[in-house]
């Protein structure tokens, strides 16, 4: 019985590295050349880094750290560790060809490995790589995004695919759910789960109204024309500080659209999503509300590059337990809450992943976006809250 549970959990490991792989080599085969080891943002390093890092890091946790194999292709340690160079010193890559070389010669190796390993007591760190992966891959996609629009492209996009997934009737997506009083799980102790999701602890919240879809261009498009971006009453001190210094007046992948009124507004950084809210008179949810408020949310939705674009709020009809819909895929969410630990943190599978974070400087997001491969209600993404280039919306609340 054992040997089959061991036999299915590494069939099961196998497929995922081989979908995420695909995805990677998908990726590969999109960009320009001419803009591989470019950076496209100060904050960010070049697309063609990441693909180097995706490799290296198998290398490093696989070949070396599980099965004591020599490290691989040395001369790379210190340009694709996450630790070595800074994002501004990571320009000068080797060519795409050499890359995809490189992830090939180490994928071939881990999956020959993976024939032998102790799979019952390594699968951790087995799921730990793949959704390492995944992650990268949609920092690629939203990296190339931002190419493609300095150069007044049209972004991943595909503009003659729109009426395909046009919202099916003229909703507002307005209304609000309630959520009442009482305790549930945060957080996940699953196999699957990063450090910063466990442990799985027991917490209550009071009741709350919570907005069924995410906010959409179309309800964005009114705190715009009503002067949102102009007026300080809707900012907090630190996001109109933020905007003088930042002096933006519309979302950063905004299209002057109605084709886009019922898909979510992104693009935004947390201080824009803080200001609708007070603009709408709501707030925006801690993590814990957002968590709870997804509950029984299902993987019926658009995720993994499948549409390779946002839809609409309402294109998938599954709902949550308390009946939130669209809250997995399509757009990252900002929360209130600053990254921290939980209660008995364990880092995972080393100090820097997670725990570096905890400062105080950094929000958490939920849900994933269209191009996000691992969804659970219970991930926690982080970013400082003037980033705005990540695949970011939001929903709000009321008390």
């Amino acid at each position: 019985m054992k040997s089959a549970s061991i036999l299915s959990r590494k069939n099961s490991i196998l497929i995922e590295l081989q979908q995420v792989r695909q995805n990677t080599l998908d990726l590969l085969a999109e960009i320009d050349r001419s803009l591989f080891s470019t950076q496209a943002h100060p904050d960010f390093s070049p697309i063609g880094w990441h693909f180097g890092h995706i490799a290296f890091t198998e290398a490093y946790w696989i070949l070396e750290h599980l099965a004591n194999i020599s490290p691989s292709f040395k001369k790379y340690h210190r340009l694709f560790a996450a630790d070595g160079l800074p994002k501004k010193e990571r320009e000068n890559l080797p060519d795409i060809l050499t890359i995809q070389k490189y992830l090939n010669v180490i994928r071939i190796k881990v999956l020959k490995y993976l024939e032998s390993a102790p799979i019952d007591k390594q699968e951790r760190l087995w799921r730990w790589l793949i959704q390492h992966e995944s992650q990268h891959c949609e920092t690629i996609t939203f990296l190339w995004q931002l190419h493609q629009q300095r150069q007044n492209q049209t972004s991943l996009v595909n503009f003659n695919h729109l009426s395909s997934s046009s919202s099916p009737d003229n909703s507002t997506f307005e209304d609000m759910v309630i959520v009442e009083a009482g305790e549930f799980i945060l957080g996940s102790d699953a196999i699957e789960a990063q450090d910063n999701e466990r442990p799985a602890h027991k917490i209550h919240l009071d009741t709350y109204w919570i907005d069924r879809f995410p906010v959409t261009c179309k309800q964005y498009r009114q705190f715009m024309a009503m002067g949102g971006y102009q007026k300080v009453e809707y900012w907090s001190s630190a996001g109109w500080q933020w905007l003088q210094q930042n002096p933006v007046s519309q979302p950063l992948y905004w299209v002057d659209s109605q084709d886009w009124d019922d898909h979510p507004v992104y693009g935004i950084s947390y201080y824009e999503a803080e200001a609708y809210a007070k603009f709408a008179h709501k707030r925006l949810p801690t993590e814990a509300e957002w968590e709870k408020s997804a509950l029984g949310a299902s993987l019926k939705c658009n995720h993994s590059r499948l549409v390779g674009h946002t839809t609409p709020v309402n294109a998938y009809s599954d709902t949550s337990k308390h009946g939130c819909q669209d809250m997995l895929g399509n757009v990252w969410e900002w929360t209130s809450s600053w990254f921290y630990g939980y209660p008995d943190f364990a880092n995972y599978p080393y100090p820097g992943y997670s725990k570096v974070y905890f400062d105080g400087e950094h929000k958490v997001l939920k849900g994933g976006s269209f191009a996000t491969g691992s969804l659970r209600t219970s991930f926690r993404n982080w970013y400082h809250p003037h980033v705005r280039q990540i695949l970011a919306g939001f929903r709000c609340v009321k008390d």
